[in-house]
């Protein structure tokens, strides 16, 4: 107890008054904790983070510098974004087979995150708070639900098929509490593609069982031409009218356009679905960086060329990554992966995940993720990012098979 004696009323400490009771529920991601740790290790090699190793093209670096001399960054957007920027994604989801209203459907946001946290905040109740997630997916999914109040649950992906979808398990875990399912396609860390198929699966499910679909589209530019799902461009439940009320999809620039610190992203649903979110959106940040909207003006109308070139030079860097794999193969199984710039890897024999990281960094200076940072399923793996440049991988590959010399 702490006595305030100018009022003469008594402050029970933080403890007793039980503070902090949502977030003593939410972790820190297992990414950003791999990464502090290695931030402490002057030598270390990173395969942790999705960071491309790609400046952002000049001519978003240009158009930004432009809009800080004319002054036109210096004051808030519109809570929805720039009209410009909203009538540029406009015209970009039109040419992808997706039509939405820039001045009602579309919402600038403060990169993928903010976006999901600002649906799921918008769309979890008292009556229904859960939200299903597929294991293993991105790690942050699970406390971004926790964060708006709900409740995680988890659907494993079979790994002797690719990492699909088990719908017979998905079924099962459907209930009147489901509030959304929330996916990232192609999947974050596996690097599958969900088919055609699968999706409009989903969309069934969702329209008999009312509930959203959730759908981060942010690896959608990174699908391999030796891929079995190369098209040239990824299917999205969003193309379908009939699903707009039932569909949120989310899109950063920040993989593609190699641009993850400028946080600048949007998302599109239905008119009133938008309504409801852009409340929390403006809650939560007011709009995104203005500057960054300037920028992605530029990077949509300009930089798809430089988003093609980063596709081809990462598609090389997994071939080389998986390689070096291949001569781990009494250490590691993987399955090359058809999209993303990700490789999750199975442990051999079985161990514990968070250790493995542990001791790898400890001993081999080389930053990987835990498969258990993307949920239950993930445990006995790890994650590794090719988006780092060919000198990082191979020094990091040539560590880690020295470090199984000595393990």
């Amino acid at each position: 107890m702490y006595k305030d004696t100018k009022f003469g009323f008594y402050l029970k400490s933080a403890k007793k008054l039980k503070m902090f009771l949502r977030t003593k529920k939410i972790n820190l991601s297992p990414i950003k904790q791999i990464e502090l740790l290695a931030s402490k290790i002057p030598d270390a090699v990173s395969l942790a983070q999705g960071i491309p190793s790609f400046d952002t093209p000049a001519v978003v670096k240009k158009a930004a510098i432009k809009a800080l001399n004319r002054g036109v960054v210096a004051k808030y957007s519109l809570t929805y974004g720039l009209p410009e920027l909203r009538e540029t994604i406009e015209q970009k989801l039109a040419e992808e087979g997706m039509y939405y209203d820039f001045e009602k459907e579309i919402i600038v946001v403060a990169g993928s995150i903010e976006a999901i946290t600002a649906s799921l905040i918008t769309i979890i109740s008292g009556k229904k708070n859960e939200i299903i997630l597929f294991s293993p997916s991105y790690a942050s999914y699970a406390e971004a639900v926790k964060v708006a109040g709900g409740k995680p649950v988890f659907v494993n992906l079979t790994e002797e098929n690719g990492w699909q979808i088990d719908f017979k398990s998905l079924v099962g875990k459907i209930n009147s509490k489901t509030a959304a399912i929330l996916f990232c396609n192609p999947n974050n860390p596996t690097g599958t593609i969900f088919s055609r198929k699968d999706l409009l699966k989903i969309a069934d499910l969702a329209e008999k069982k009312k509930f959203f679909i959730i759908s981060d589209e942010i690896y959608k530019d990174f699908i391999y031409s030796d891929s079995n799902d190369f098209s040239g461009r990824l299917f999205s439940l969003a193309q379908i009218p009939e699903l707009r009320k039932k569909v949120i999809r989310i899109f950063s620039l920040s993989k593609a356009y190699a641009m993850t610190g400028w946080r600048i992203g949007f998302l599109h649903s239905d008119e009133e679905n938008v309504k409801e979110i852009l409340k929390v959106h403006d809650s939560l940040v007011t709009c995104a960086p203005v500057i960054s909207q300037y920028a992605a003006i530029a990077a949509l109308d300009f930089a798809d060329s430089e988003v093609k070139r980063f596709c081809r030079e990462f598609q090389e860097r997994r071939d080389l990554i998986c390689r070096h794999l291949d001569d781990l193969s009494d250490f590691f199984s993987y399955q090359k992966p058809n999209s993303s710039y990700f490789v999750f890897l199975k442990l051999l024999p079985k161990r514990n995940s968070w250790q493995f990281a542990l001791d790898l960094l400890e001993k081999a200076r080389v930053a990987v993720v835990p498969g258990v940072a993307f949920g239950p399923s993930g445990e006995s793996h790890i994650r590794i990012s090719f988006g780092r440049s060919e000198k990082d991988i191979n020094e990091a590959m040539g560590r880690i098979k020295e470090f199984f010399k000595h393990d």
